[in-house]
């Protein structure tokens, strides 16, 4: 069975095509194979075009969507990753270095969660602790020595909130993250790729520029952990979701993100290979916008970037 319930009218038809293309060299199973998918595209893109917040969060979750190393594997060439916040440990949670990314050097940093149980124990399931947000600082400052653009992909349901990270100071670091990261020199370009949680999201999200995939979330709590709370039960949380307008859509119309980056037919998850090519298009079109900018400019447009963010009216000024 399918793992989103709203993709089992496809699951025939999924397992069809597959059938087909163990055919290969055949012209009349090539060609049905042909009809059979651009049909399969059709009724996926109107499902997913319809999702509703908590179908999207959903297949933002979805345990098969690229991760910061696919993205990396894909997208750079060269690349080296850093590791260690040089004051307790390193941090799997959070991949940090840098590589050449169409012929240029960049600097990558992004959430990494596990697909199996031990990838996922090892990850943390994608939430850092405060060293991998320092860690993301130290490596974001050397990308800032040397002149290196900043590229973040945002994947976490939230922060650690476990003892040991509270310990070591959590919100001091993700605090102190936001703080520099708007002091930047060089451009910062931030995707949310899956789930973009709270603050364990918004430590390595302050951005030139804010892109989210089309089927990914970005809110300050999970609908579960909203539910819980209004309504003291997580059952809710496809209501919280609606609410919360988590959905790309959403932070559009609301001014929070710059673009989002089409997804293929069935989500990223059907299709990693065509998923890279809409980032690396997105990516490179940015870099290019930001690249001749000064750093004034760069600056400035970061601070009035989420300087009007939260105003709920053109009349309503915060000083």
């Amino acid at each position: 069975m399918p793992e989103l319930d709203f993709e089992a009218p496809f699951a025939e038809g999924l397992k069809r095509l597959t059938e087909l293309r163990a055919y290969r060299g055949d012209p009349g199973k090539e060609r049905e194979a042909a009809i059979l998918k651009a049909q399969l595209d059709k009724d996926r893109r109107e499902v997913y075009a319809n999702l509703t917040s908590w179908q999207r969060t959903l297949v933002a979750r979805h345990g098969n969507r690229p991760y910061t190393l696919d993205y990396i594997g894909a997208l750079l060439t060269d690349f080296m990753e850093v590791k260690g916040d040089r004051r307790f440990a390193d941090d799997p949670a959070i991949i940090c270095g840098f590589g050449m990314f169409s012929g240029r050097p960049v600097c990558v940093i992004g959430h990494q969660k596990g697909r199996d149980t031990k990838a996922k124990i090892h990850r943390n399931f994608g939430m850092p602790k405060p060293e991998g947000y320092r860690k993301a600082m130290r490596v974001m400052r050397m990308a800032e020595k040397f002149g290196r653009p900043i590229i973040t992909f945002v994947d976490t349901p939230g922060a650690y909130p476990g003892l040991d990270a509270e310990e070591r100071g959590q919100a001091e670091a993700i605090a102190f993250n936001l703080r520099e990261m708007a002091k930047l020199t060089v451009p910062v370009i931030v995707t949310v790729v899956g789930e973009g949680g709270s603050g364990g999201a918004l430590a390595i999200a302050v951005g030139n520029r804010v892109n989210m995939l089309e089927n990914s979330v970005y809110s300050v709590i999970t609908p579960e952990g909203c539910a819980s709370i209004l309504w003291r039960d997580a059952a809710k949380a496809p209501e919280a979701a609606k609410a919360m307008k988590v959905a790309a859509p959403d932070m559009k119309a609301l001014g929070l993100i710059d673009d989002i980056i089409e997804e293929p037919p069935g989500g990223a998850h059907s299709d990693h290979d065509a998923t890279f090519d809409s980032v690396r298009k997105v990516l490179a079109r940015q870099l290019g916008e930001l690249s001749g900018k000064s750093v004034k400019e760069l600056l400035d447009e970061r601070y009035d970037k989420f300087r009007a963010m939260g105003r709920l009216g053109q009349d309503l000024v915060v000083s």
